[in-house]
């Protein structure tokens, strides 16, 4: 009979384990704390949402899930995924569900979006890569979702090149880094202010990830029911999320 409990136990734990899209867990470094959120790219459902079917930009968490809703989906996990104008619209390189919406931005410019090199974050059957915009021109991949932001935080697991150690330029930021093969996409948002500089090195050296890519800051949001967090504040441009089944 216990054996049986065990097992069921077990099995109980194994299910729920199993449920769970993402895996969201408060990270320290350097005497700074940041939420990082894994997703398995090869398992579950990355997608990108902009505008609904009116054509209405979506700006909210909540907007995004109620659309979900009436396809018997929803969000287990969000954040904000690239720079805006104030219509909503992206700064840079946006495809959703394989429409174009905006080309790729090569030049340099004024604020972080063209602190050079920047970097597009690209959805595939399977994957999620963050890709130099340079290296994303010379490849040309077939993303079904992409959105383009900057500067790159890691390249190929180096800091960007305009990095200073003694930053005093600190904001809440967010932004994601991408394994070699895809599969692994960590989304975090640092809980309190922070450089570039040390917001990299945690995707560099805590996270071991290779690339990733600054979405924003200041405006940072984060939707991780899993852990009881549902942000508040701007009205948001992209926004990426891990879509699910309702039931």
């Amino acid at each position: 009979m216990i054996r049986g409990v065990v097992a069921i136990a077990a099995l109980m734990c194994a299910v729920a384990g199993a449920a769970r899209a993402v895996e969201c867990r408060d990270i320290d470094h350097a005497g700074l704390s940041y939420t990082a959120c894994e997703v398995d790219a090869a398992q579950e459902t990355l997608s990108l949402f902009l505008y609904d079917g009116d054509g209405v930009p979506y700006g909210q968490f909540g907007n995004v899930d109620r659309a979900l809703e009436r396809t018997g989906r929803m969000l287990s996990f969000a954040m904000n995924a690239g720079m805006y104008h104030d219509n909503r619209a992206p700064v840079g390189h946006y495809i959703e569900d394989g429409e174009e919406i905006r080309g790729v931005v090569t030049s340099a410019g004024p604020g972080n979006f063209g602190l050079l090199p920047n970097g597009v974050f690209c959805l595939r059957a399977g994957r999620a890569d963050v890709i130099e915009t340079g290296a994303y021109m010379a490849r040309s991949p077939r993303c079904e979702d992409a959105t383009q932001s900057g500067p790159m935080l890691v390249i190929d697991g180096a800091l960007h090149p305009r990095f200073l150690p003694d930053s005093t330029s600190r904001y809440v930021r967010n932004g994601v880094g991408t394994s070699s093969d895809g599969a692994r996409a960590v989304f975090v948002i640092s809980n309190q202010p922070v450089t570039f500089h040390e917001f990299g090195r945690l995707f560099r050296d805590v996270l071991e990830l290779p690339n990733a890519l600054y979405f924003d800051g200041n405006i940072s949001r984060l939707y991780a029911p899993g852990i009881g967090r549902n942000d508040l504040g701007f009205w948001l441009g992209p926004i990426v999320g891990v879509v699910e089944s309702a039931e």
